[in-house]
């Protein structure tokens, strides 16, 4: 009999799944369920070249339209899947339609962080998350708009930076002492803090915000130290939540995301999960992460599906993610955050230097400002827990293949 696999979540993860089944030779009956009404698309760009209009939206989809009808892949969009009944072999989606299922992979991702900020529904305050979203900021912002962006992580400064492109003059209000404290050392922070405010961005560090207030549409931020701050538009990027509404409706385990093993299986048989969603074992981190990454969004989609038909590996990528904030691309692989010492290659008062992040003499992370090739090979480090020579390491006359190699040559490796 015909086997039916489920992917639920229209995602990065959710397309790279279907495309591995089919491409594994899984020939049975393969749905793709997804909240939005649009195909799998990237959602980088989103905050970049889609807010910005160098790019159509269309032109974020990961398959053309014509790939799901070759490949016999069914889709169910603008339909939301609610539950997962293992014992009857089915998926419950809204409005009480089923859908036959031996085996369910959940890609539903993560929701914006909401606060709870009197005003905050006021219309012209916006959170980043789809298509739809992006396209709607960028009809709002002009050249005389005022825009706050709450949060100065990575998407609030991408949002920034992006809004600064259109034109907008554009304050970020971050909660925390410095921005992109959480992903990147203090010091990388203050160095790109003052590359945005070169490009005309006003931050204000430790904001505390007392109300969004408006007629009806934001006009203004009313802070706790009783300044003000006009705006014409608020984006809102604190971070975001796992969606693990379904999941927890299935009665599958959930601990800061879906748990998973090494080979994506959730608590619940035949049932598996990809992506940002999941809470999986990772040994560069050392236990188990949770990762809101392209690449593992991608890779673990993949992983997964190769577990569904049978073909399982232990999944283990380097965590590995980049940030565009205007003209400076950002790098960062492995665990940086686990370090005890920081070696800089380069001046970290420029705009190109990397840092390479050692836990006792193992490279455990590596950042790149405008050093992505240094960051690539490191990777190949981290993967194997190496001891690099530190003073090689710092000296940008020294190759970074040489270093790979002598370090690769003398077997140094962290059990």
């Amino acid at each position: 009999m015909t086997e039916t696999y489920v992917v639920i979540g229209a995602s990065l993860a959710g397309a790279r799944a279907v495309e591995t089944l089919r491409a594994d030779g899984f020939d049975g009956r393969v749905v793709l369920v997804g909240a939005e009404h649009r195909l799998p698309y990237d959602r980088p760009p989103l905050s970049k070249e889609v807010l910005t209009g160098q790019k159509d939206p269309d032109e974020t989809r990961i398959h053309p339209a014509k790939f799901y009808s070759d490949n016999e892949i069914e889709l169910l969009l603008g339909t939301r899947a609610t539950r997962i009944d293992a014992h009857g072999r089915r998926v419950e989606l809204v409005g009480g339609q089923t859908i036959d299922a031996d085996k369910v992979l959940i890609c539903t991702g993560v929701t914006p962080r909401r606060p709870e900020i009197p005003g905050i529904g006021l219309d012209g305050v916006y959170y980043l998350r789809t298509v739809d979203d992006a396209i709607s900021i960028r009809e709002q912002i002009g050249s005389q708009s005022s825009v706050v962006i709450l949060g100065g992580g990575l998407i609030g400064m991408e949002l920034a930076a992006s809004a600064r492109a259109c034109g907008a003059a554009v304050t970020v209000l971050e909660r925390d002492g410095g921005v992109l404290r959480r992903v990147l050392a203090t010091t990388i922070g203050e160095r790109l803090a003052r590359m945005h405010m070169g490009c005309g961005v006003e931050i204000r560090m430790n904001a505390r915000i007392d109300a969004i207030e408006g007629d009806g549409h934001v006009r203004r931020i009313r802070m706790a130290d009783g300044s003000v701050v006009e705006a014409d538009l608020v984006l809102v990027g604190i971070g975001a939540t796992p969606a693990v509404d379904i999941a927890e409706a299935s009665g599958i385990e959930v601990d800061n995301g879906i748990v998973v093993d090494e080979f994506c299986a959730t608590s619940m048989p035949n049932v598996y999960a990809a992506g940002d969603v999941t809470n999986h074992p990772n040994r560069t981190a050392g236990g188990r992460v949770r990762l809101e990454h392209w690449q593992n969004a991608q890779n673990q989609g993949i992983a997964a599906a190769h577990s569904m038909v049978g073909r399982g590996a232990p999944y283990h990528d380097v965590p590995w993610f980049w940030s565009d904030q205007g003209e400076t691309n950002i790098q960062v692989a492995g665990c940086p955050h686990r370090a005890d010492r920081v070696v800089w290659r380069g001046d970290p008062d420029s705009l190109e230097f990397s840092a390479f992040h050692l836990k006792e003499g193992v490279l455990v992370g590596a950042v790149g400002i405008n050093k992505r090739r240094d960051v690539r090979m490191a990777m190949s480090l981290i993967d194997k827990q190496m001891r690099p020579d530190a003073v090689m390491l710092s000296d940008p006359a020294v190759d970074l293949r040489q270093v790979c190699r002598e370090t690769a040559g003398t077997g140094e490796v962290r059990v």
